[in-house]
């Protein structure tokens, strides 16, 4: 196969995140699945509580299995995955079939991105040992500006040119994502064995000793650290992912309140705006807060995160100034995205880089616990309170926000930084029998 420099490593990772971060733009066709088909608000919440909750099963996967399979075989089969999930969906739309649809978009796609997901994150870690917070910044920013491609661009041209035919615009979204991953897949790689950053480059950080042992990951993902870490990184999603999931709809009953002479199709458009401004804001987040925790820490980053973001959710339970409303979902957005450009950094410095696909990938479950959670709670206030529920959701999310911010105090932020464990105290934290001869 051709090998390609890092830096067009970093072009190609990026891409392969521009489709699979399509996803983010549920909220625009969930209002179209509502209105034409007559799924209920939990109904859709489902669908994509179960592809986010797939995503994140496989990405737990694909990151364990990322040494032996590689990345252009991982990255194949998540393209492949993800593009039949759209075309199994469009036979599902067309027979209004609710559970073809949930194991195509849902079990099928989610895997496809979950596949997809961590393998460009991790590869670019490899090959940025130097940059890993700018590289991965960068890398996941494509995953939060594919909802504005595909809602500013991809999505209103294929409604127009299908006449909302929802079956027609599945199918061919199938194939065009078909068309765009596989070729990038197929470039991706890891560096070579001999690779080393361009000279006057920071170095890597040094790998914890032990990290070669075979109980190292296990240890790892029982420690203490990782659990408070998955805890805080659940949190974050959880409240940003209810968000996510409804952010149209939910602006379009404030524009209503605040103006109910407004035609549907205009509220519809507003939604769709705000889906496209925010994505940009989860784009953005994910490489300015990436940037920002190389130099002031990752715990600290994720406090700032958390807390906050309880001031935003406390304000959006009673703002109905649908421009202030769209304002203050765009930072939310700006800080959800923030968690996943600091995570794969957090990972690496805690854990090593060696096994940073196998530990990153554990750590995505709490995406998938956090897809579940954060979608249902959202669609069954909107069913059970419609006219309550912008406040319920909001309140539940500033409590939920507020644990990650308790849990985020337990992480010594210092210690994690720039701690050198000797050789005994690494085999000793990790329970790895310690050798006579030392």
């Amino acid at each position: 196969m051709i090998a390609v420099p890092r830096t067009i490593t970093v072009l190609l990772c990026t891409g392969l995140q521009l489709c699979f971060g399509t996803v983010y733009a549920w909220s625009f066709f969930q209002t179209m699945l509502v209105r034409q088909l007559g799924w209920s608000n939990t109904d859709t919440a489902i669908a994509f509580g179960i592809t986010i909750f797939s995503l994140g099963i496989a990405a737990a996967w694909a990151g364990m299995a990322l040494p032996r399979l590689g990345p252009r075989k991982l990255a194949l089969w998540g393209s492949a995955l993800f593009s039949l999930g759209y075309l199994i969906a469009a036979l599902a739309l067309e027979y209004n079939s609710l559970l073809l649809f949930y194991l195509g978009y849902g079990v099928i796609g989610g895997a496809g991105i979950g596949f997809g997901y961590v393998t460009p994150v991790a590869t670019v870690a490899k090959w940025f040992p130097d940059r890993k917070g700018l590289a991965t910044g960068i890398v996941v920013m494509g995953f939060g500006v594919g909802a504005f491609l595909f809602s500013r661009l991809l999505a209103p041209f294929l409604v127009v040119q299908t006449a909302e035919d929802l079956p027609l615009i599945f199918m061919w979204l199938g194939i065009i994502f078909a068309a765009i991953l596989v070729p990038f897949s197929l470039l991706v790689s890891n560096p070579p064995k001999d690779f080393a950053p361009p000279a006057g480059s920071a170095a890597a950080a040094p790998e914890p000793i032990g990290a070669d042992h075979p109980r190292f990951v296990r240890r790892c993902l029982r420690s203490r650290e990782f659990i408070i870490i998955w805890l805080i990184f659940f949190f974050n999603i959880s409240a940003g992912i209810s968000v996510i999931s409804f952010q149209s709809s939910l602006l379009q009953d404030v524009w209503g309140l605040a103006d109910p002479t407004l035609d549907p199709l205009v509220l519809a458009e507003y939604g769709a705006m705000l889906i496209a401004v925010s994505s940009l804001f989860n784009g953005l987040g994910r490489l300015f807060w990436g940037l920002l925790s190389d130099h002031i820490g990752r715990v600290n980053v994720f406090r700032i995160l958390l807390a906050s973001q309880m001031v935003v959710f406390a304000i959006l339970m009673t703002e109905r100034d649908p421009w202030i409303f769209s304002a203050l979902v765009c930072y939310i957005l700006l800080c959800f995205g923030g968690g996943f450009a600091t995570m794969p950094s957090f990972i690496v410095d805690v854990f090593g880089s060696k096994n940073m696909s196998a530990i990153y990938g554990a750590m995505l479950t709490a995406w998938a616990a956090a897809g579940i959670v954060g979608p249902l709670y959202v669609g069954y206030y909107k069913d059970v309170y419609p006219d309550r529920a912008v406040i319920y959701c909001f309140l539940i999310g500033m409590l939920i926000l507020g644990l990650g911010l308790i849990f985020s105090f337990l992480l010594d932020a210092e210690r994690i930084r720039l701690a050198k464990p000797t050789l005994q105290g690494t085999l000793k934290q990790y329970g790895i029998p310690i050798p006579r001869t030392l």
